[in-house]
């Protein structure tokens, strides 16, 4: 177990969620330092060292393991490759391995479904040409989607009903749709005609104690997140569920540290159940609502996992709501000041650009249940 008074904790990444990661150290009263290519990231604004170079920076990564005592990392598109590199010299917690296989979308959907968790029906897309022989098979709409380092809704491309396959210009359609996400390996999904997306955000202690927070309700605009609600307006059936593909996934993984599975809710008949969309091997957008909303934070159920200390029990203060400032959005947040129950959250960032997350807000809009 770490002990804050001589430990470092090394951070891969220095978005907005790395600052949150070193704000919830902080509180614990750990250092950190952050390693991000970028010279304007806004974690570097509250930490104890920084280190400004590339990933691939074999140098600059050797001294900044030789800094630290711990690593992690704030996000899944930091090179597998870094994290192996840096695990030689210092343990990096989550596992390396387990970065590399999030990374890749068709390895992760193979990963889930050999657990014998259900996902959408997906298939291996290299060419055009495969694409529309796939696209036949699944019928549209359906969802093209590269393999690896996509978010946020980059990276991926509705087919929605088109006409026949055999016509030359429908060809063209497919063709211009492979273009359109590089012409790279990638994965065709079937659509889900799904209820509502929810996610579970848990974490894993060393021990393989395993604590989740309340399952997350989650509303997407233009492919970004923008309201999670909690608890979400689930059965107590779906939400157990969710629980306990959560968990089977920490275990299989051996993870430590908190991670967040992104679900559909279908109908099945009379029934509803879930269908894995995506697993997150790090903090969460849909779990900020923990920070105010919760008695310990996601963030520092992560850096107690990564430190080798017990997880919290979250207990929820009551029912929730937390809204993303995207773009422009975030020149509003001091009418949210005045709004009884509601935590202004702003990252810091020089740039504001459409589609980027600039902030959130947290409301307790009432009582618990």
């Amino acid at each position: 177990m770490l002990k804050p008074d001589d430990a470092t904790i090394g951070i891969l990444g220095g978005g907005q969620l790395g600052r949150m990661l070193a704000l919830a150290a902080a509180r614990l009263g750990f250092k950190c330092h952050i390693f991000s290519p970028s010279p304007d990231s806004p974690a570097f604004d509250v930490v104890h060292r920084v280190t400004c170079a590339d990933y691939t920076d074999t140098g600059a990564l050797d001294r900044f393991a030789a800094d630290v005592d711990v690593i992690t990392y704030e996000f899944e598109n930091v090179p597998a490759e870094t994290a192996t590199f840096l695990s030689a010299r210092r343990p990096v917690i989550p596992d390396p391995n387990i970065l590399a296989i999030t990374q890749d979308r068709l390895t992760e959907k193979n990963f889930v479904n050999d657990l014998g968790i259900r996902t959408a029906r997906f298939a291996s897309v290299d060419s055009a040409a495969e694409l529309g022989r796939t696209l036949d098979t699944f019928g549209r709409p359906a969802v093209l989607k590269t393999r690896r380092f996509g978010y946020d809704g980059k990276g991926q491309i509705i087919l929605r009903d088109g006409a026949d396959l055999e016509t030359a210009l429908e060809r063209a359609c497919l063709e211009a749709a492979w273009r359109d996400i590089g012409a790279q390996p990638s994965i065709l999904e079937a659509f889900v005609p799904f209820q509502c997306e929810v996610s579970v955000v848990a974490a894993r202690a060393q021990d393989g104690t395993v604590e989740c927070f309340d399952i997350t309700e989650n509303e997407h605009r233009d492919h970004i997140l923008k309201i999670s609600r909690v608890p979400a307006n689930v059965s107590s059936a779906v939400a157990a569920e969710a629980r306990h593909i959560a968990e089977t996934i920490a275990g299989a993984f051996n993870y430590v540290g908190v991670f967040a599975v992104e679900m559909f809710v279908v109908d099945e008949g009379s029934k509803q159940t879930l269908l894995v969309n995506e697993i997150a091997p790090r903090v969460h957008n849909s779990g900020h609502w923990t920070i105010d909303g919760a008695t310990v934070s996601q963030f520092e159920q992560h850096i107690r996992a990564v430190a080798g200390w017990p997880l919290g029990k979250p207990m929820r203060h009551g029912r929730i709501e937390m809204i993303n400032l995207i773009g422009r959005e975030v020149k509003t947040y001091e009418q949210w000041l005045a709004v009884p129950g509601a935590f202004v959250h702003l990252y810091g960032k020089a740039a504001v650009r459409d589609g980027r997350k600039m902030g959130h807000v947290t409301r307790i809009v009432g009582e618990a249940r």
